[in-house]
C-alpha cells in the first residue's frame, strides 16, 4: 500500500516537510548550519554554509527580501522584473519570480561562468550579457547596471531590483543571518567576516552584531584590482555599493588571487567542502587575522563551486592552483 501525503498538509521544520520551495529560505528558526573548520586554519572558526539554501546562495535572502519589498511598494502584477547580477542574486530572483509567474531579464558580464548562464535560463530568465570590459570580474558593474537601468527606464512594465542601492538587501541580512549567527553561537561570536560583494552581507550582519556588542569584530574582505575571485568587489576599481556601510567594518582584508584559490582547493580536499572562490577568500582572510584562541570566529561561505566547474577547470593548474 502506498502511502500519501495529505494534499491538506502544511510546513512541519520538525519533521522537515515543507509545502513550498519558500519555507527553505532560512531565518532564526530554520538557520543555515554552522560547521567549525578543523584542518585548513586554527582555532574556533564556523563557516555558514549559505550554498546549502534552496537556490544555491547567501543571496537567497536578499532575493527574497527585494521581490517581497517590491511587491510591497510598487506591485508586481503586470511587471517584468530587471536585475544587473554576477549570478546569484539573479538565479534567486528568476527561481522566486517563476513561482509568481513574473518574467526576469538579467543583464550580466559576458565573462560569468558558464553554468551561472545555464542555471538562469534554465529558470526562465532571459540573459543579456555585457562585454567584459564594461563590467569587469568583481560585479555586474558599468556596463551591466547601465544596461538594466536603461531597460527600466524604457518602459513602464520594467521594475529594477537593484540589489547595489535597495536597502531590502541590508535588512534581509539584519532580520535572519545576524540573529541566526547570535543564536547559533550563543552570543559567543567575536569575528564576523565576509566577501565584500553589494555591501548588503557585511552592513546588515555587522549592524546586528554590533547592537548585541560593539566589540565583535566585524571583517570585510576585498578582492585585488583585475582579480578573478567572483562574486567579490574591489573598492579600488568600482564604485562603492550605496548600501555598503563602511563605519561598521573594523578590518578591511585585500586577498590575492593565488591564496584564495590555494585555500579553496584545501577546503575541497582537507575538510571535503565544494565551496566556491569567495570562500577561499574568506577563509585565507581569517588565516591572517589577528585571533585570540577562545574568540569564536564565523565566515560567511557564499555558494558552492558546482557554479564555476568550467572556470575552475580553466583557472586552476593540475594541482589546484592558479595558472599563470
Amino acid at each position: 500500500m502506498t502511502t500519501t501525503i495529505p494534499t491538506n498538509s502544511v510546513t512541519d521544520r520538525g519533521l522537515r516537510r515543507y509545502a513550498d520551495v519558500r519555507d527553505l529560505l532560512p531565518d532564526v528558526d530554520n538557520p543555515s548550519p554552522l560547521l567549525r573548520l578543523n584542518r585548513v586554519v586554527t582555532g574556533e572558526v564556523y563557516l555558514k554554509l549559505e550554498w546549502l539554501n534552496p537556490f544555491g546562495s547567501v543571496k537567497d535572502r536578499a532575493a527574497a527580501a527585494i521581490l517581497a519589498g517590491l511587491e510591497r511598494d510598487v506591485g508586481l502584477d503586470g511587471r517584468h522584473l530587471v536585475e544587473a547580477t554576477s549570478g546569484n542574486t539573479g538565479i534567486a530572483l528568476a527561481a522566486l519570480a517563476a513561482l509568481h509567474r513574473i518574467p526576469v531579464t538579467v543583464t550580466v558580464p559576458e565573462g560569468i561562468p558558464e553554468e551561472k548562464k545555464v542555471i538562469l535560463r534554465m529558470l526562465g530568465a532571459e540573459v543579456w550579457e555585457t562585454p567584459d570590459d564594461l563590467c569587469p570580474m568583481d560585479m555586474p558593474k558599468d556596463g551591466a547596471i547601465a544596461l538594466a537601468r536603461s531597460l527600466v527606464a524604457s518602459e513602464n512594465r520594467f521594475v529594477l531590483g537593484d540589489q547595489y542601492r535597495n536597502h531590502d538587501n541590508v535588512t534581509a541580512h539584519y532580520t535572519t543571518t545576524g540573529p541566526e549567527i547570535w543564536r547559533q553561537t550563543e552570543g559567543r561570536v567575536r569575528w564576523f567576516v565576509t566577501g565584500l560583494g553589494t555591501g548588503g552581507t557585511v552592513t546588515g550582519v555587522g549592524r546586528y552584531l554590533k547592537e548585541r556588542d560593539r566589540s565583535i569584530k566585524v571583517v570585510a574582505v576585498e578582492p585585488q584590482p583585475g582579480h578573478r575571485i567572483p562574486g567579490l568587489k574591489s573598492l579600488a576599481e568600482a564604485k562603492q555599493p550605496e548600501i555598503l556601510d563602511l563605519d561598521l567594518i573594523d578590518e578591511l582584508v585585500r586577498v590575492d588571487d593565488e591564496p584564495a584559490y590555494d585555500t579553496t582547493r584545501r577546503l575541497w580536499r582537507e575538510e571535503a567542502l565544494t565551496v566556491g572562490p569567495s570562500t577561499g577568500a574568506v577563509v585565507a582572510a581569517i588565516g591572517r587575522l589577528d585571533i585570540g584562541e577562545e574568540e569564536p570566529v564565523v565566515g560567511i561561505s557564499a555558494d558552492s563551486g558546482f557554479k564555476y566547474t568550467t572556470y575552475l577547470a580553466e583557472t586552476l593548474g593540475d594541482e589546484g592552483l592558479p595558472r599563470p
